[in-house]
């Protein structure tokens, strides 16, 4: 079946239909250079209210495990792809791309050059878009598409709906769910912490009354400065002492608490091979990224925040740290499902914080 994808500037892609039998949605196009890790991507919350274009030419050769999934379920709003493989081969695989997406009733289109769609992305920066079927008259759909307005409740909609436990005798954590990774959870379990994990709109006061001895900040989609109520949770709960670390989302949730201010990127940062430089040692650290938005580094004056690392792309923000309060955040992925885990320490850090060591200082 033919299959379109019509992107806000006019610009028209022309493929065929994989995933879902019928495709009509209204999305935020964005695009991905890893070229393994489809799998997590898809499944990753906080591509929600997106359609993800793989740059990779080919996705799906080894098909969909019952091991590799970021959540329960897929939250992005579509896939395009250059080339979709219809017979993966790898002993783990338990069905193939296209067929998992349409058990799920997720729109994919293939066939789409999606280099050159990549390209566009960057000189224009991400855009709306529309993933519809058959013949369409342009001009309605364009005017329908540019009326489009971006969803503001995607934490909302990924962020677990009740308070939940994994126990352990390790140190006591509590995890603000923004829509978190399950490789995120493994990471920290790994390493002993007891969990806590809340939706994400859950006053401080409820935190504080279980005594944990942490806090943890997930990932999430969307726009941070949407849900002001949760940096205000933050900023209390840090003021009592919690030590405290952030992951993308974690960071920029960060950030708003102590008043400093976010910004959205032209084209975000999507992609396992991101270089960081760690600003006290050096080194650099290539980094597996999903974010739209960034902490604006200009706004760090006076907050008590300063940088820790750096995006050797664009200059940008990838990590800051609250003097005088044990509390750290990167923009990168640690965890890195799927990629480089050259920045995995940053959870042993994090234990050694909560166990009272000097855990940043000494790293």
């Amino acid at each position: 079946m033919k299959r379109n994808l019509l992107l806000e500037d006019g610009s028209l892609f022309v493929g065929e239909a994989i995933g879902s039998e019928r495709a009509d949605v209204l999305t935020e196009v964005v695009f991905n250079t890893a070229m393994t890790g489809y799998q997590e991507i898809i499944t990753d919350p906080s591509y929600k209210g997106q359609a993800v274009a793989f740059t990779n030419p080919l996705i799906g050769n080894y098909g969909i495990n019952a091991r590799d999934s970021e959540s329960l379920g897929i939250h992005l709003d579509g896939v395009i792809v250059s080339s979709c493989c219809p017979r993966p081969s790898n002993w783990r695989s338990y069905i193939g791309l296209s067929d998992w997406l349409r058990a799920s009733g997720i729109p994919g289109i293939e066939g789409v050059d999606t280099r050159a769609l990549a390209l566009l992305i960057r000189t224009k920066g991400t855009m709306r878009g529309l993933i519809i079927d058959g013949e369409i008259d342009v001009d309605s759909q364009l005017a329908r598409l540019r009326a489009y307005r971006y969803p503001t409740d995607q934490i909302a909609r990924v962020s677990t709906p009740r308070v939940y436990s994994i126990p352990s005798d390790g140190p006591r954590i509590a995890l603000l769910d923004m829509g978190c990774k399950l490789s995120i959870i493994e990471c920290l379990t790994k390493r002993g912490f007891a969990l806590t994990v809340y939706p994400y709109d859950t006053p401080a006061s409820t935190i504080l009354a279980a005594h944990p001895e942490g806090l943890f900040i997930s990932n999430g989609p969307g726009d941070p400065a949407s849900i002001p109520q949760v940096s205000a949770n933050i900023a209390q709960l840090i003021e009592a002492g919690l030590p405290t670390m952030g992951v993308c989302m974690g960071q920029q949730l960060l950030a708003l608490s102590q008043g400093a201010r976010t910004y959205k990127l032209k084209f975000g940062h999507r992609g396992a091979n991101q270089p960081v430089r760690d600003l006290a040692t050096g080194r650099i650290d290539i980094t597996s990224q999903n974010h739209n938005f960034a902490v604006d580094e200009q706004s760090l004056a006076g907050t008590g925040l300063e940088v820790t690392h750096i995006n050797l792309n664009d200059g940008s923000v990838e990590g800051i740290r609250l003097r005088g309060k044990r509390a750290f955040a990167v923009q990168f992925h640690p965890e890195a499902a799927a990629g480089p885990h050259d920045e995995s320490y940053l959870f042993g850090r994090f234990l050694d914080m909560v166990c009272g060591k000097e855990g940043w200082e000494n790293a």
